[in-house]
C-alpha cells in the first residue's frame, strides 16, 4: 500500500529537519511550481511534494471519476500521502484550492496537522450575492468550461496571463501555459469544474488547525474579499497580504512567499 501510493502520487522527500512541510501545488500545476521556494526550507525542514492524482507524473491509470468528482477525493490523497509516511503534526501549505483540500484533510484527520498555510485560497468561487463575493459569476465559469471543452489549447492561452498577471515577465506566464497544456484535458476540465463550483464556506467552523491565509495583491482568482471573508469565518487564523501580484507568488515573488511563511512559523 505505502509503495502504491508513492508511486501513485509521484511522492518526493527530501531536507534536513525534524519536521515536516508538505507542499500541495493547485489546479493546473505539479509539485515543480514549488522549486523556487522549497530550497529556502530544506535546510530546516524535512520536505514533501507531490502530485494529485491526475496531475504531474501521478498514476494517471489511477484517476476514478467519481473519486475525484469533489474535494474530498483530492483530500484522501493528501491523506493517503500522510498515511503512507507515518507523518504527523505537519505544516501544510496549499496553493490555490489545495488550501481547501488540506483543510478538508485536516478535519477529517486532525492528527496529521500542526499547522497549514493557505496561498491564495478560496472557499466559494462563484459569487452568492448579496452576502458573499467570491469573484466570478455563474456564467463566467460556464464560459471557462465551455472553453475547455471546445479549444484546450486556447483556454490555456488565453488564462495564462491572466491568473499569473506581471505582464513584464511573461515567460510566467508561458511556463503556466504550458501547465495547463501538460494535463490531460478531460480530467483537467473536471478538476477545474470541480474547483470553481466548490462550496466550503459551511466546513470553516469544523475546521480547529492554526491557519495562515496569504492573500496576494491584485489576485484575479481569489480578491481580497475572499481573504477577508476566510479570516472572519477561520477560527485561529491570521491573514497575511503580501505586495506580490497575481496567484502564482510562489513563481513570480518565492522570495517574499518564503519570508512570510517563515515568519508566520517562528511567531508560532
Amino acid at each position: 500500500m505505502t509503495h502504491n501510493v508513492l508511486e501513485r502520487n509521484n511522492v518526493n522527500i527530501f531536507g534536513h529537519g525534524s519536521q515536516t512541510i508538505v507542499f500541495a501545488h493547485g489546479f493546473g500545476c505539479d509539485q515543480a511550481m514549488w522549486r523556487l521556494v522549497v530550497p529556502r526550507f530544506e535546510e530546516r525542514y524535512r520536505i514533501v511534494l507531490f502530485d494529485y492524482v491526475g496531475s504531474g507524473k501521478s498514476r494517471l491509470d489511477a484517476y476514478d471519476l467519481a473519486k475525484y468528482g469533489d474535494l474530498n477525493g483530492y483530500a484522501q490523497d493528501v491523506l493517503d500521502v500522510m498515511e503512507a509516511l507515518e507523518l504527523r503534526d505537519v505544516i501544510f501549505v496549499g496553493h490555490s484550492v489545495s488550501g481547501m483540500i488540506g483543510m478538508l484533510a485536516s478535519i477529517r484527520e486532525p492528527r496529521y496537522f500542526e499547522r497549514i498555510v493557505m496561498l491564495g485560497p478560496s472557499p466559494r468561487y462563484m459569487n452568492d450575492l448579496p452576502d458573499y463575493y467570491g469573484g466570478f459569476d455563474k456564467r463566467d465559469i460556464d464560459e471557462l468550461l465551455a472553453m475547455m471543452q471546445m479549444n484546450f489549447i486556447g483556454w490555456a492561452s488565453y488564462l495564462a496571463p491572466i491568473v499569473m498577471q506581471n505582464a513584464e515577465r511573461t515567460e510566467l506566464a508561458a511556463e503556466l501555459e504550458e501547465a495547463f497544456c501538460s494535463r490531460d484535458p478531460q480530467i483537467a476540465r473536471q478538476f477545474a469544474e470541480v474547483t470553481f463550483m466548490s462550496d466550503c464556506r459551511l466546513s470553516l467552523q469544523q475546521s480547529e488547525v492554526p491557519t495562515l491565509i496569504v492573500q496576494c495583491a491584485d489576485d484575479s482568482i481569489s480578491p481580497a474579499e475572499v481573504g477577508e471573508y476566510l479570516h472572519d469565518h477561520l477560527k485561529n487564523s491570521k491573514l497575511e497580504r503580501m505586495s506580490a501580484r497575481g496567484h502564482y507568488p510562489h513563481l513570480s515573488h518565492p522570495e517574499e512567499t518564503a519570508r512570510v511563511i517563515h515568519a508566520y512559523l517562528a511567531g508560532a
